[in-house]
């Protein structure tokens, strides 16, 4: 049986900036002590893998669809050093613990072991304990300690574990990444120095549609890993500063390459709105990353160019339109019939039909954690890039102790036949809840957008003439300011992209419209991406 790679050396630095209460210091110390004794593996391997499980449940039933990309670039036996953007705090090394198929050892700032429960979960997933200026800078007179943390990470690259980082150091919300910290660099140059195999480290990038929303999509994609190998190890014998510095800009570039960065959410949101008019229909969500990163990566070097500042204003002028009417660009680009509409709408409300007996056993289990978290989640918390991760808490800590009492009254009042039944049927009646509210969200938002384009059936029809039109004008100008040598993702002939001619015909065929049912309709603008609550 694979053993969880240096699980309980890393323990060992549970003390880290005297967070930990001295109980817990001496169990730990044992612990290390006993070092690779099997039964201490076997033991925090079975909690590995049984807490691995819960959070790939808890993450599949949080995102609507998570969309993972670049596996093939982890090392499967080797010393690897992760490194991601961190915009959505808890959530983020989840994500990566979930998807990377390696058991990952992440550094966590120390006051995350100050609570009982947080410190059981943290290092039954291996997570080392790591002290920060942010937390300690005036208590600790500046100075921290961190050479067992550091000490217990090594270790693990030594024995080919995986250790996972967040170089930026806080979670935030911001539109690019921040400055990053040299801790990720001076980790992997160590490592490097102390295990004969080259240390690789593989930058991850996590872009969320809707980070702070409940059934949203995300893309976790793996980047191609930076080797750190006798080069670098002799380029850190010879000049430690400068190596650090290096390696830590080889990973500022890594990670660029795998996220949307931008000076500020306005331009994001901007330049969002083009990328739609720009893309073919039905494209993935890596597909869609990218074409976002492009322009956001470009767009500084054209923007003062009058055909493109030209069309960036006929662009925003017609985003304030749609707003005005309460639309959104998906909607407008696609043209059903009344009669497709009504077909569409029958369909959901069947499968809400169908599912909806189905939610009745635990719906007084489901439904108040379901509201609590809508209502509550976000105020919780006073910052944006925490709230996800509320949200997340929140269910599976009321959800899986409402689960335990009602099985617990079960047996105890009745019988352990019917508690068994209900341990069954209680996931099955969750699962059935998610498909209900995923139809009658899609049915809710369906019946708006249809009375809309009913009242205004004229605005609609021009709108979406003018759509017509900035497509093809969109196209030609991203087409002739592509930088020379950037192989475009959809070229200007690109066979997914509808034919103008066939664009007019539809644009005058029909006023009616139906893109809340499409497959990515969460995947556009709202209301509260116009509140500047997400990122594209």
């Amino acid at each position: 049986m694979r053993h969880v790679e240096g699980l309980a050396p890393s323990h060992a630095v549970a003390s880290v900036a005297g967070k930990v209460s001295k109980a817990y210091e001496a169990a730990v110390a044992d612990d290390f002590r006993r070092g690779f004794d099997t039964n201490v593996r076997y033991n925090f391997a079975v909690a590995y893998r049984f807490i691995v499980w819960l959070l790939r449940l808890a993450t599949k039933v949080f995102f609507r669809q998570i969309e993972i990309v670049g596996e093939e670039h982890i090392p499967s036996d080797a010393p690897v050093l992760f490194v991601g953007n961190h915009p959505n705090s808890l959530i983020d090394p989840i994500l990566i613990i979930t998807s990377c198929q390696r058991n990952v050892h992440f550094a966590a700032k120390d006051t995350l072991f100050s609570t009982r429960i947080m410190r059981f979960i943290l290092t039954r997933v291996g997570a080392v304990p790591v002290a920060r200026k942010d937390d300690h800078g005036a208590s600790a007179g500046g100075k921290l300690d961190n050479d067992a943390a550091f000490t217990a990470m090594f270790g693990v690259l030594q024995r080919n574990g995986a250790i996972g980082i967040f170089p930026e150091g806080l979670s935030h919300d911001e539109s690019q990444l921040a400055r990053l910290k040299t801790g990720a660099a001076r980790m992997a140059l160590g490592g490097a120095q102390r295990t004969t195999k080259p240390v690789q480290i593989v930058p991850c990038g996590l872009t969320f549609i809707h980070p702070k929303r409940f059934r949203s999509r995300v893309l976790v994609q793996y980047g191609t890993p930076i080797v750190v190998d006798d080069a670098w190890r002799a380029k850190h014998a010879s000049d430690e500063k400068v190596a650090v510095r290096e390696l830590t800009e080889s990973i500022d570039a890594a990670l660029r390459r795998l996220t949307i960065n931008a000076p500020d959410w306005d331009t994001v949101r901007a330049l969002d709105v083009v990328r739609r008019l720009y893309q073919p229909d039905e494209i993935s969500i890596e597909q869609r990353v990218e074409l976002a990163r492009r322009f956001n990566t470009f767009f500084a070097q054209v923007q003062h160019e009058p055909r493109v500042a030209a069309t960036m204003a006929r662009v925003a002028t017609y985003q304030q339109n749609l707003d005005e009417l309460g639309l959104t660009d998906r909607e407008l680009a696609h043209d059903l019939s009344k009669m497709e509409i009504a077909a569409r709408l029958l369909k959901h409300l069947g499968l809400v039909g169908f599912w909806l007996p189905m939610t009745v056993p635990g719906a007084p289990l489901h439904l108040p954690t379901v509201v609590f978290a809508r209502l509550f989640g976000h105020k919780l918390t006073p910052r944006k890039d925490v709230i996800a991760t509320t949200k997340l808490v929140i269910g599976m800590l009321l959800v899986g102790l409402s689960y335990a009492i009602a099985i617990g009254l079960l047996a105890w009042k009745a019988s352990w036949r019917w508690a068994a039944l209900a341990a069954v049927l209680l996931p099955l009646s969750g699962w059935a809840t998610l498909r209900v509210l995923d139809r009658l969200r899609l049915v809710r938002r369906g019946m708006g957008t249809l009375l809309r384009q009913l009242r205004f059936r004229h605005e609609v029809k021009a709108l979406r003439d003018e759509r017509v039109a900035l497509v093809r004008e969109v196209v030609d100008v991203v087409t002739s300011v592509t930088p020379v040598g950037v192989t475009p993702l959809f070229p200007k002939h690109d066979p997914r992209r509808v034919d103008d001619e066939e664009l007019h015909a539809a644009a005058r065929s029909n006023a009616d419209l139906d893109a809340e049912f499409d497959r990515d309709a969460d995947g556009d603008r709202t209301a509260s991406e116009r509140n500047g609550d997400t990122a594209p």
